[in-house]
Formats: structure tokens, sequence, C-alpha cells
């Protein structure tokens, strides 16, 4: 992205990345937007996508 990308525009992006399944690359965006905004939707959308991966990874396992 470029110099002049806002929050929302790296919250859109990792939107996007995550109903593509690109969960790593939707987390760096929501980072990112966080980076600029720290009041940004994107801390939400973080949270969840961490809490649905932390779920996903934890019973991997353990049967």
């Amino acid at each position: 992205m470029t110099a002049q990308t806002t929050a929302e525009d790296y919250y859109k992006a990792g939107n996007e990345k995550r109903k593509e399944g690109k969960w790593h690359e939707a987390i760096n965006c929501y980072i990112a937007a966080l980076q600029l905004d720290p009041d940004s939707p994107a801390a939400e959308a973080k949270a969840m996508l961490e809490d649905i991966l932390n779920f996903y990874n934890k019973d991997a396992y353990n049967p």
C-alpha cells in the first residue's frame, strides 16, 4: 500500500484477505490499521480472527 493508505484501507484489505482464507495476511492488515488508528474496527476483527485461529489450532492435535 502507499504512504497515503489509511487505517480504513488496511481494515478493508484485511476483510478481503479474510474472505479469501488468507488469515495471516488479514491479521497483518488489521495490525497495520491499528498502528494508524487504535480505535479502528480492525481491533475487533483481529480479536475475532485470533479467536478462530486459537480454536482451530488448540484442538487440532488433541483427540
